[in-house]
């Protein structure tokens, strides 16, 4: 069985080992290299909860073991960003990347969130398909420069709310004063 843990700042070693097994195990699926991370201080990693509103939470089998990571950051203008998701190999397939998913979902529409966003490395295939299989659709917009040069990142959103009418238009219908 898997279990949520929200953390706070003052679980950043939990942060630490969980991230560091995922930049060791999936090299291939971050943009953050382990050379960026392995020899951070508790300066360094205390500072990825000073976030404000930041969500942190790791996936925790019953045995005690990490099962998996993911965290969630305000963005502004009615966005959040999804990101920083791992699943240990030993607990893919038990449902924990679903349910970190949904934490960060929960967690961005309480916050008010209109648009729940992350970026993906095209070749990670089983994490396109998760976020997929949770709303998710791939966006217009292109992510950030893959590290070895060969792409880009890709963007995928899940709207969480419908945006509320823009100036000038009706909920349903063409702008107001004009004819249809």
């Amino acid at each position: 069985m898997v279990r949520l843990r929200v953390l706070t700042a003052d679980d950043w070693p939990l942060w630490r080992e969980a991230r560091l097994a995922a930049l060791t195990e999936a090299p291939h699926a971050f943009v953050a290299r382990l050379a960026d991370w392995h020899r951070g201080g508790e300066e360094q990693w205390r500072a990825r909860f000073a976030t404000p509103g930041a969500h942190h939470v790791l996936a925790v089998l019953d045995d005690g073991r990490t099962a998996g990571m993911a965290r969630g950051v305000p963005s502004g203008g009615g966005v959040c960003e999804l990101r920083s998701v791992w699943v240990a190999p030993g607990a893919r397939g038990r449902g924990a990347g679903g349910r970190l998913v949904a934490e960060v979902e929960a967690w961005a529409r309480r916050s008010g969130a209109a648009v729940l966003r992350l970026t993906v490395i095209p070749a990670n295939e089983p994490a396109v398909e998760l976020y997929r299989r949770h709303g998710f659709v791939l966006a217009d917009a292109s992510g950030a420069p893959l590290p070895d040069g060969t792409g880009r990142e890709l963007v995928m959103v899940k709207q969480l709310r419908r945006p509320g009418p823009r100036a000038g238009r009706t909920p349903s219908g063409p702008p107001r004063g004009r004819p249809a």
